[in-house]
Parts: structure tokens; C-alpha cells; sequence
């Protein structure tokens, strides 16, 4: 084997002394990460106040329909249009991998959240595409200025948004190296408002907790009443 990597043989024991070292640095940075993750189920909600509008599978769609009648949403700025490279054949390549490594969307919607594409290509390339590349993720034509608004006009990103009522607010958004957690499901809740929704989070008095993993389910055994997540969010930070 050809390697640059300098060899040392060691024993067992030494092998597994050198991993519990970096275990513990792997350790301190998932108790960084979960509170990152609670800061942010703490951040300011911008309420939502202009009328964006899509074009999707079905015709017209307004951003409360992307929603999918759950309660939060992952919307993916995605790159397929003229002018990207690939089109019309494909989307960006950096796209592409986002949209292969999305995991089954069962588990998001377990947690009364809906991931979802957005990109300024027709519904007819979009549908060809997806059917080509096996992706079942929702995906919607931009009409308006909702990529300039929302700062994924030039370069990828998500948006995430909550609904309290009749009203819609924007929780987050993540692009850059910091987007590079997207798709798994685990680390998708955690870029939302309400997160994993587990007893196990540092989260706000009022918002849905279960115990850890007790939602879990096989992704084709989830019941009706498991596509929504119980309990009511503190929304006194909102406006």
C-alpha cells in the first residue's frame, strides 16, 4: 500500500489509549454543538410579513403551503436553473450531493417538519431531473424576490420557519461550511426553532419534549398521529 502516512505499529492497549484521547475532544465538541443548539432554539423570530409565492407540483403555491400543513420548515435554496453549470441536465454539483444525502423524509416529518427545495428552473426541468436523480424531496420554482430577501440569491442555503397561528416567522438560516450538517435528520432538527424535541435538550419552558428517541420509528411504520409533534412553543420571543 502506498501511503504518505507515517506507520507506527502499536499494541491493543496503546491503539485504544490514542482513541479515548481524541474521544474526549470528540466529546467536548458534541457538548459545544448541543449548546450552540440551544442558543439557537432561543434566537429571535422575524415575523413573516410579505406574500412569497411558488410554483410547485401542484400550481400556486404560497410559503405557509411549503409547509406541507406541518408546523416548521427546512427550505433548501437549491441551484438548478440557466446559467448554473450543469443546466439544463443537472443542478450544481454541490446541490446535487445535498439533495443525495437528504435522509428518508418520514423522520423530519415525525418532528412536524418539512424539508424542501426551492430553485428558479421550471416545474417540467425540475420533475425530469428528480426523476432522473431518484429524489423525492419537495421542490419549488422562485417567482419572486424571495432569494434576495432571504440571502440565497448568489449562494446556497436554509432558510428555517416556523408557524404560530396564522403567521409565519424566519428562526434561522445557515449556509457556508456551517450548512455542511444539512440532510442528516438529527442534525436538520437542530437547526430549527424547536430542535429534536427530546427531554434530553437545554430548550425553552413550553416546547415539545419526548424522551430521547422515543419518537424513532422505521421510516415506512410511522402512524398518522406520529406526522405531528405534541406541545406548544413559548412564543413570547416572536415578534
Amino acid at each position: 500500500m502506498n501511503s504518505t502516512h507515517p506507520v507506527k505499529a502499536v499494541t491493543a492497549a496503546e491503539w485504544e489509549t490514542a482513541r479515548l484521547q481524541l474521544l474526549t475532544k470528540e466529546q467536548e465538541l458534541t457538548r459545544a454543538r448541543d449548546a450552540v443548539a440551544a442558543d439557537r432554539r432561543r434566537r429571535p423570530w422575524l415575523r413573516i410579513d410579505q406574500d412569497y409565492i411558488f410554483d410547485g407540483p401542484d400550481g400556486t403555491a404560497h410559503l405557509p403551503d411549503l409547509f406541507g400543513g406541518r408546523r416548521q420548515l427546512l427550505l433548501y435554496r437549491a441551484f438548478f436553473e440557466p446559467g448554473v453549470s450543469g443546466w439544463p441536465d443537472h443542478a450544481c454539483v454541490g446541490c446535487s450531493l445535498m439533495a443525495d444525502q437528504v435522509a428518508h423524509l418520514a423522520h423530519l416529518n415525525a418532528r412536524d417538519t418539512t424539508l424542501a427545495f426551492a430553485s428558479r428552473a421550471p416545474q417540467p426541468d425540475i420533475e425530469r431531473v428528480q426523476a432522473r436523480m431518484g429524489w423525492s424531496i419537495p421542490w419549488y420554482t422562485i417567482t419572486d424576490s424571495f432569494d434576495t430577501d432571504f440571502g440565497v440569491a448568489d449562494w446556497y442555503g436554509t432558510n428555517a420557519f416556523i408557524r404560530a397561528g396564522d403567521s409565519v416567522y424566519r428562526t434561522y438560516f445557515v449556509n457556508d461550511r456551517e450548512h455542511e450538517p444539512m440532510g442528516a435528520t438529527l442534525s436538520s432538527l437542530d437547526f430549527t426553532a424547536l430542535g429534536r424535541q427530546e427531554d434530553s435538550e437545554d430548550s425553552p419552558t413550553g416546547y415539545p419534549q419526548a424522551p430521547r428517541f422515543s419518537w424513532l420509528d422505521r421510516h415506512d411504520e410511522y402512524g398518522p398521529t406520529e406526522t405531528s409533534a405534541t406541545g406548544s412553543a413559548d412564543h413570547a420571543h416572536c415578534d
